[in-house]
């Protein structure tokens, strides 16, 4: 790329294109969450347990998973904002059916195709912000994007509450399908197109690159750390749900809505990373964010009254709203020239962890001792901790010098 082109990619209007990217991610992840307050309406509806339950949830994220592996390397062939489109235009058709489903089993099914066309986003949005944006508004731009994916896991628990209690839970899936539709229309009309030259790459050998991606122990590591993430985060409130309706403080539904609505507090953080990590460091900012994240779950079960409990909670989501943008750049450094095989497979990871978070937390509340439930999730995270201590990054994440030297490198 010549430096003409470089310096006309400056010019584009990165703040409505940052709020485009932010407002995806906290829709379209909105629908992986919409299911954590609905577990027993749907034991009523269908007559089913509540491990059978969380399946509705869990069938989303699973298959949101397995599709972040598949569209970073089409994408890399084929352009990306063309597969956000056509994501976001699937999604719209998908979440409309489900309103209109019956079964059980139909749920399921029609769940997973929803997580898989939603997998469009994650992956491709993260590469697009990473080709996209001049080296100094990159990291914010992950930030941005990474506070959508995160506040989506509280905004679709209230959302969704609020909306059944309202209309009935099919009106969640009406409601979303029409923003996913006025959704499609803003990133056709508003998003620029990656006019990147592409090589025309075999795509399977896209696929090849992430298997050789498991071979480099750094990434590994940024890989296990990026595991624990969500798995804590979705964890850690459906085990609280279920704490603040038990005897000990018999909240109702709407009350822990609103507990669940004060975690967006610690969230807003995510913004900011690039810009503390500009001046802190990276390596400070994840160990940071991660020790953080571990204080607050460790101490959530421990605390003996709901304000510290609340406060405590906000403190978990802060550590884990720093980490995720950092962990994200950390991945596209290591991966180098593999960067949108690496950042796929890293979003295969981090909901890989999404799907495994309520199915361990639903096991531990079995044990119907809360104090345990967090103290195990806080393990988690303490051992992603303890990984971070051999992550070597570099000092600081890049700044605004870094924008001339680019052009003039280019």
């Amino acid at each position: 790329m010549n430096q003409t082109v470089d310096l006309q990619q400056y010019n584009k209007n990165y703040s409505l294109m940052t709020v485009i990217l932010f407002w995806c991610g906290l829709v379209i992840l909105t629908s992986m969450y919409i299911t954590i307050p609905l577990a027993n309406v749907f034991t009523q509806a269908f007559q089913i347990s509540a491990a059978q339950a969380a399946w509705i949830g869990s069938s989303f994220s699973l298959c949101y998973a397995l599709g972040c592996l598949l569209y970073g390397p089409f994408s890399d062939r084929y352009g990306r904002k063309v597969f956000l489109v056509a994501g976001i235009i699937g999604l719209t058709v998908v979440t409309i059916a489900i309103g209109f489903v019956d079964s059980y089993y139909g749920l399921i099914v029609l769940r997973g195709v929803q997580g898989l066309v939603a997998a469009a986003f994650a992956p491709i949005s993260l590469v697009y912000a990473g080709e996209m944006f001049p080296p100094h508004k990159r990291l914010t731009a992950v930030g941005f994007i990474s506070s959508g994916l995160l506040m989506a896991g509280i905004v679709g628990q209230v959302f969704s509450g609020i909306v059944h209690d309202a209309l009935g839970w099919r009106a969640i899936f009406y409601i979303l399908g029409i923003l996913y539709g006025i959704t499609a229309v803003i990133v056709i009309g508003f998003l620029p197109k990656d006019e990147l030259h592409r090589p025309k790459e075999n795509v399977l050998l896209k696929f090849r690159q992430m298997t050789s991606l498991l071979k480099q122990t750094q990434l590994l590591a940024a890989f296990s750390i990026t595991f624990v993430l969500l798995l804590t985060l979705v964890g850690m409130y459906t085990v609280l749900g279920d704490y603040l309706s038990s005897t000990k403080f018999g909240l109702s539904a709407q009350e822990i809505l609103y507990v669940r609505a004060i975690g967006i507090a610690g969230m807003l953080v995510a913004p900011f990373s690039g810009r503390i990590a500009q001046k802190l460091g990276m390596t400070a900012v994840l160990r940071g964010g991660l020790a953080l994240s571990a204080i607050g779950l460790l101490t959530l079960g421990l605390v003996p009254n709901l304000v510290l409990i609340v406060l405590m909670s906000v403190v978990f989501v802060a550590g884990i709203a720093l980490v995720t943008p950092v962990i994200i750049s950390t991945v596209s450094q290591l991966g180098g020239n593999a960067r949108g095989a690496a950042i796929s497979f890293n979003a295969f990871i981090l909901f890989l962890g999404a799907s495994t978070g309520p199915i361990i937390a639903l096991r531990l509340l079995k044990t119907e001792n809360y104090p345990l439930s967090f103290s195990v999730l806080g393990g988690i995270i303490t051992l992603g901790f303890a990984v971070s201590l051999f992550l070597k990054l570099s000092s600081k994440a890049p700044g605004k010098k870094e924008r001339a030297a680019s052009v003039q490198a280019e």
